[in-house]
């Protein structure tokens, strides 16, 4: 959430960035400014007519000590007047006060200013790209055939049980789900983040800090009774665990890390894009989140960044790295990287990770805060990454190291895994 006093400090800043994120409705702006005068006023005559009927009572009780009842009385009417007027005026600043936090989170953060301009995924920049393609066999097939060749997940189960969009896995299917979700968090843990396991339910205070509302609240399932939300991923709980903390400077980068199931009511479609472990509603994922010092953050985002690009090295996976474009990022990040490996039976790039930067935007939702070596207390930058999502890499690593007699599995993984083949 961005802070009033930027907006008005930095209001053609604000205009030409929320443009790259082809926002328009900037009269939005002008009425947050608006309901902040509004704001500032009443808190005025608020505190003016508080500080008065303190005043007043003071007097009322020397007036007493005195002996002179009849004057502290007709003070106690008085008092008694401002009072109700200082009731009426909170009762409007409390409605002026939601007024504005309501606008102010329909007005998304800011791009950084190196977010290249486009309407949507097919402008977005590529960054890097190390990608060698395999060599498949003549009969290459989907990951969904090999899966069924190989009994490894079970779709129709899933279906019976629950409904589209959560498998069984069985079998070396589950067993390559432990080993993947292992080797994550390892070489995370080797990387300096704490392990953290996480509650799959957050409340609604939670929800909103990290931006899922109102913003993404269709695409969440909800425990209505309970009035909970069952996470889309890790970086829920985990950023939330420094909600209203103020942490001493010295202390950041905070860097923690979670495996976790997600959930996420996504619009359904049909295509081979979204068959098989394209798209999920429960999936698997080892989540990265740093918070961080302002300074330091995007320097952070690039460590982030190397840290995903060395597990997809280690899987053997032709990979590629996109800056995406303002058209193309979420409410609440200033930069996203994705990442895309190559899915060669399919012959199509999947995303796997998106690794974000996004500064103060949830910090101040959250009121994450630090102080630092001058006693100041400033706002923290947070940051997340996938490292990584489970069901793409899956695919991608079924039909990418398919032969005539089966599947290779990656070195890196063998030791996870305690095979070497699925055959």
């Amino acid at each position: 959430m961005l802070t009033v006093a930027f907006i008005r400090e930095n209001k053609e800043e604000v205009i030409i960035r929320l443009g790259i994120k082809n926002f328009k409705n900037f009269d939005l702006l002008d009425e947050v400014v608006k309901l902040d005068d509004e704001r500032k006023t009443l808190q005025q005559t608020n505190d003016e007519t508080l500080a008065e009927t303190n005043a007043i009572a003071r007097e009322i009780g020397k007036l007493y000590q005195t002996g002179k009842a009849t004057e502290a009385d007709q003070l106690k009417e008085k008092n008694t007047e401002l009072k109700e007027k200082a009731r009426i005026v909170a009762e409007q600043l409390a409605v002026i006060k939601q007024t504005l936090l309501d606008k102010l989170v329909e007005i998304p953060n800011l791009p950084h200013i190196t977010v290249p301009r486009g309407r949507g995924a097919a402008e977005n920049l590529n960054v890097f790209e190390e990608a060698v393609m395999p060599k498949l066999p003549e009969n290459a097939k989907p990951h969904w055939d090999l899966i069924s060749q190989y009994d490894l997940i079970d779709f129709d189960l899933g279906n019976k049980v629950t409904g589209a969009g959560f498998p069984f896995y069985k079998g070396k299917g589950a067993r390559l789900q432990r080993a993947l979700i292992n080797f994550f968090i390892d070489k995370a843990v080797e990387a300096g983040y704490l392990e953290i396991q996480p509650p799959l339910l957050v409340n609604e205070a939670s929800a909103y800090g990290t931006g899922q509302l109102p913003d993404k609240e269709a695409q969440m399932y909800t425990c209505g009774l309970d009035n909970l939300y069952l996470i889309p991923t890790a970086e829920v709980p985990l950023t939330n665990i420094f909600r209203d903390v103020i942490l001493p400077e010295e202390q950041l980068p905070v860097k923690i890390t979670a495996y976790s199931n997600c959930f996420r009511r996504e619009a359904g479609s049909w295509g081979k894009h979204v068959r098989g472990l394209n798209r999920l509603h429960q999936f698997d994922k080892v989540e990265i989140v740093q918070i961080a010092h302002p300074d330091q953050s995007y320097e952070i985002l690039e460590k982030m960044r190397d840290h995903v690009t060395s597990l997809l090295r280690a899987l053997e996976l032709p990979f590629r790295v996109l800056k995406l474009c303002g058209g193309d990022m979420s409410f609440t990040s200033a930069l996203t990287y994705d990442f895309e490996v190559y899915s060669a039976a399919q012959q199509m790039w999947l995303e796997v990770s998106s690794t974000s930067n996004f500064e103060s935007f949830q910090a101040n939702r959250m009121k994450l805060r630090f102080k630092d070596k001058s006693g100041n207390i400033q706002l923290a930058h947070t940051l997340n990454g996938s490292a990584l999502a489970l069901p793409r890499i899956v695919a991608a690593l079924l039909e990418n190291n398919q032969t005539e007699n089966g599947i290779r599995i990656p070195k890196a993984l063998v030791p996870y895994t305690g095979f070497d083949f699925i055959g």
